[in-house]
């Protein structure tokens, strides 16, 4: 067994704006395919190009997808009753994106998709997001950080539109 101590970058940002209102925003931004028909095209995609395509229609503005979103404060609801925060990960990504990192770099799959949690704290709503190219910097592949690099752009965008 093998340990590697990764240090992640951690983008924050506070949103003065209410959470429902943020995440609406976050949503606007990226594609909701229905997962089992997109999973269902993908699986029976028979080349790069026909898979590009695929992709693409799922995805929104931001050229990323929703793969799911975790309802983390229903969860703390179930303790702490209605004065529970509001608050939600998202796992968001590309799949093209993510085979483009993770045919260089194996590792690089099990960064992707990425999360964006979005949460609700007596002094607004934060955004957080661990980037992708401090996850993959110890791989030393500069064609893998080149392209999390331009993913790491696309979420703070995404982030950065959602809070303002």
């Amino acid at each position: 067994m093998q340990t590697k101590v990764i240090s992640v970058e951690r983008i924050s940002m506070t949103s003065s704006k209410p959470f429902d209102e943020v995440v609406r925003m976050l949503e606007a931004g990226v594609g909701h395919p229905e997962m089992s028909t997109f999973i269902k095209e993908v699986a029976a995609a028979q080349s790069e190009m026909e898979l590009e395509q695929i992709v693409r229609r799922a995805t929104g503005p931001s050229e990323l997808m929703v793969f799911m979103r975790l309802d983390i404060g229903g969860v703390l609801r179930k303790e702490q009753g209605t004065s529970a925060r509001k608050s939600y990960r998202f796992i968001i990504g590309n799949p093209v994106t993510m085979k483009a990192m993770a045919k260089h770099v194996p590792d690089a799959a099990s960064y992707a998709p990425i999360t964006i949690l979005v949460d609700e704290r007596a002094d607004g709503v934060h955004l957080s997001y661990d980037t992708m190219a401090s996850s993959l910097a110890s791989y030393g592949s500069e064609e893998v950080l080149k392209v999390a690099r331009e993913l790491d752009a696309k979420v703070e965008k995404l982030m950065t539109k959602a809070a303002a």
